[in-house]
């Protein structure tokens, strides 16, 4: 398993590098279907309580699709291949990752800073 091993006690955000291996398209909710190209994604979300859980629930196979996340990572060609933690709050350390979006409105239904989506397109590199 990719989580981190030590969580510093006042981390609340993670970050999670996603290698998408071929084009796939997923249905991410409300939001509608999207294809994904392949190449890096990175995913920024918080818990404010159990982050170690929230961590392992993402990396878990078998689940219930409750988060647009979900429906990624649940994708045969997508995993997870490093998980970042931070104490910075999300939308900023999600501001300050770049890329572009590839899907407006991904994890961020609740984001109160227009971040657009807490998923960003790396690259293919």
């Amino acid at each position: 398993m990719v989580e981190p091993a030590n969580l510093p006690p006042d981390a609340v955000t993670y970050q999670l590098l996603i290698e998408v291996e071929r084009r796939c398209r997923i249905a991410a909710g409300r939001l509608g279907e999207y294809v994904l190209e392949p190449g890096c994604y990175v995913y920024t979300g918080s818990a404010r309580r159990n982050l170690r859980a929230r961590i392992r629930r993402h990396l878990r196979a078998d689940k219930a699709l409750h988060w647009h996340i979900d429906w990624l990572l649940t994708q045969r060609h997508a995993r997870v291949i490093d998980v970042q933690v931070s104490a910075e709050p999300e939308c900023r350390l999600n501001a300050r990752t770049g890329g572009a979006i590839p899907i407006p409105g991904f994890g961020a239904s609740d984001c109160r800073a227009a971040c657009g989506s807490h998923l960003r397109y790396l690259g293919a590199d």
